[in-house]
């Protein structure tokens, strides 16, 4: 089987945002991957965020699964999240996150597996695994991402890539 990986868009803040959309994504690939390196400017160490699906009818109402840890404990919860470092982290640090969406343009329900890393060096770090159930029979046409409180910091960025997988 082959696998090819094509960028499709790429977004970067400017200044604080208060999340990061991509719209009328091609219905060319099989599957999608969302890159992501950002920050929160909320005061905390850990800042809840996550994704928005879309298709043709608007918002997909998603639920999910998430496994955390965060250096000391670790727990189950019955959403689809993930943590980022916000402004009461280390400074300057980013978390790192990956969504990837198999199947985006099927007939089926979808899913997204979500992981991510967030670090603050002074006391604690985060680390998600998110299963996200999105039902929806038409294709995923739009993707958010943004945090629980819309204050993504300067310099946070997105990234969209197409994957086409041939010879299945």
């Amino acid at each position: 089987m082959s696998v090819f990986l094509q960028p499709i868009y790429t977004q970067t803040a400017s200044g604080s945002a208060s999340g990061i959309t991509f719209n009328n994504i091609p219905q060319t690939f099989t599957d999608l991957l969302v890159v992501v390196s950002a920050r929160s400017t909320y005061a905390v160490v850990g800042q809840g965020c996550g994704f928005s699906f879309y298709n043709s009818g608007g918002f997909i109402s998603t639920s999910g699964t998430k496994i955390e840890g965060n250096g000391s404990s670790a727990y189950l919860q019955r959403y689809g999240t993930v943590t980022i470092p916000g402004s009461s982290a280390t400074a300057n640090t980013f978390g790192s996150i990956s969504c990837y969406l198999p199947n985006y343009t099927g007939s089926n329900y979808k899913q997204a597996v979500i992981d991510g890393v967030s670090e603050n060096n002074g006391s604690e770090s985060y680390t998600d695994i998110t299963a996200q159930l999105i039902p929806s029979t038409t294709a995923i046409t739009a993707i958010n991402f943004s945090t629980f409180n819309n204050n993504l910091a300067q310099y946070s960025t997105v990234s969209l890539y197409g994957i086409l997988r041939q010879g299945i």
